[in-house]
């Protein structure tokens, strides 16, 4: 069956390709085309199964007006909202956007790149796993905009936009000092990631801070690749076996639903037995009774200034070369206090 061209459309609706062109690439307003003539052909090419040749539309404008979002993972809390927000903001300048995951996993990172490059995209946004370095300054030399999202390459000038973990998790802690607890454990991932890095040194620095010796035993490291079940048993030996624990610190809000699962099959009460607080929000806190003390991370800002620092930079020819304070962009967190860190 023959593809249908815009000559077809034209001619359907007596109108010039030119002006058919217009209306199917969003210029009617601007070039004064009445509103009665662009519904005519719109509803003639939704009636033809038209639709603009997007090869030919990059070739002709170099822009595809697509762009790619590489997170973490699809399926967590965090980063699910960020895509979607991103993309609802990404539309709005007229960008859709393709998006997968690492999962922490540099290699594969690194074949997401390669493939979405082969789209000819205008720009990435990326939360980074280590590995992923060369493939993004590839990128970059390629003069294609990057903005890393939640954490960045220490020694690489590359715009980013990230929260202020140290200043989270210190925040955090000198809540359950407050509060009276002074047996704080720490639950981490156990990744090379500059905010991963930054929360496990607050949380020592807050302890050293105070007085409170910090102790190795109560740090507990879990493999990224942990299977919930694993990982849901890890936390339950480390508990046990660190009777003298009176709170726990969770770096992440997947460690914490994980965490508040090994809580429950220990049969232990918040805050009662265990005070409980995690860097990052989850539904299931908000839900659990009398809640969760967290960390907050402003999703929808991390998303707007992503959004608006890619902006700036697509279609300016020294755009990953001219790095300025600006493009660095760090965000606050919020303490969000609930039941689980009730004063001692």
């Amino acid at each position: 069956m023959k593809r249908v061209s815009l000559k077809d459309i034209a001619a359907m609706v007596g109108a010039s390709p030119s002006t058919v062109s217009f209306v199917l690439n969003g210029k009617a307003k601007e070039m004064r085309i009445s509103q009665v003539v662009a519904d005519k052909i719109t509803a003639a090419a939704k009636k033809a199964g038209y639709y603009p040749n997007q090869i030919a539309v990059s070739l002709r404008t170099g822009q595809t007006k697509i762009l790619g979002l590489i997170v973490e993972s699809i399926a967590g809390n965090f980063f699910a909202s960020l895509a979607r927000i991103i993309e609802d903001k990404a539309e709005a300048h007229g960008y859709k956007v393709v998006y997968c995951s690492t999962e922490n996993n540099g290699n594969r990172g690194n074949e997401m790149i390669r493939m979405l490059s082969q789209r000819q995209l205008d720009g990435y946004l990326i939360t980074p796993a280590a590995g992923m370095e060369k493939d993004i300054q590839q990128l970059i030399a390629q003069r294609k905009p990057v903005i890393l999202i939640d954490s960045y390459f220490p020694g690489l000038q590359i715009p980013h936009v990230l929260v202020n973990s140290y200043a989270g998790v210190t925040e955090g802690m000198e809540h359950l000092i407050k509060q009276g607890y002074r047996n704080i454990a720490w639950v981490t991932v156990d990744l090379d990631l500059i905010q991963v890095h930054d929360r496990t040194r607050a949380y020592t620095d807050s302890l050293k801070k105070h007085k409170l010796k910090p102790n190795e035993q109560w740090i507990l490291k879990l493999p990224y690749d942990y299977s919930k079940e694993k990982s849901v048993q890890a936390i339950c030996d480390f508990l046990a076996n660190n009777k003298g624990i009176d709170a726990v610190f969770f770096a992440t809000n997947y460690l914490g639903v994980t965490g508040l699962e090994s809580i429950t099959k220990l049969k232990l009460s918040i805050p009662q037995n265990l005070a409980m607080i995690c860097f990052d929000d989850h539904d299931i806190f908000r839900l659990y009774p009398g809640g969760i003390t967290i960390i907050q991370q402003p999703i929808e800002e991390i998303a707007q200034a992503s959004i608006d620092l890619l902006m700036s930079k697509l279609g300016k020819q020294q755009v990953m070369h001219e790095v300025t304070g600006k493009d660095l962009v760090e965000l606050p967190p919020a303490l969000i206090v609930r039941g689980s860190t009730l004063q001692k």
